[in-house]
């Protein structure tokens, strides 16, 4: 049965603490983004070894396979939005079609060690790019094709609640 897709804008996290997961991206210093990056990949090793990473909880959630499979590809699609912010003045971001990925990816049938390695090295490549913005670079902006407008900054706050917010959604954290 095909998830109904998240249609909520999650920008609202960038003001407020998330009442789910606790995330507070006012109190995240830039610096410690990658860090954090690089916790958050290691919790999903021990999601991936369980015996049920692949299986729904119900009709309308993503396994924790599924969740990490995301995960994956929101470290690489954050990657690349930082560099063309610091490539490019005020980039508009392409749209990416998370639950269409899923589908056409087939995130369920993916192998668990495969998704954690490449979760991994995805995680390793965005803390990376995030360990090495200049101060003076920081403010640099980008959008997306809603009209919301990114700082580097803000733009790492909110890319950090996504994968914090999913190992939450599957117990990871």
């Amino acid at each position: 049965m095909p998830i109904t897709p998240d249609t909520k804008d999650w920008t609202w996290v960038l003001q407020r603490p998330c009442p789910e997961c606790g995330f507070k991206a006012a109190a995240v210093d830039f610096d410690e983004i990658p860090r954090l990056v690089l916790e958050n990949a290691a919790g999903w090793g021990p999601v991936l070894q369980r015996a049920d990473a692949n299986v729904r909880p119900d009709d309308v959630t993503w396994s924790p396979l599924e969740y990490a499979a995301h995960v994956r590809d929101v470290f690489r699609i954050f990657a690349v939005r930082l560099a063309m912010m610091q490539r490019e003045d005020t980039p508009r971001f392409p749209n990416w079609d998370q639950d269409a990925t899923a589908r056409e990816e087939r995130y369920n049938e993916q192998d668990p060690d495969t998704v954690f390695r490449e979760l991994e090295e995805a995680a390793s490549a965005a803390a990376e790019l995030f360990r090495h913005v200049p101060r003076s670079e920081r403010d640099r902006q980008g959008r997306r094709s809603d009209g919301a407008i990114f700082t580097i900054t803000s733009l790492g706050k909110y890319f950090l609640h996504d994968p914090i917010h999913h190992l939450h959604d599957v117990g990871g954290d």
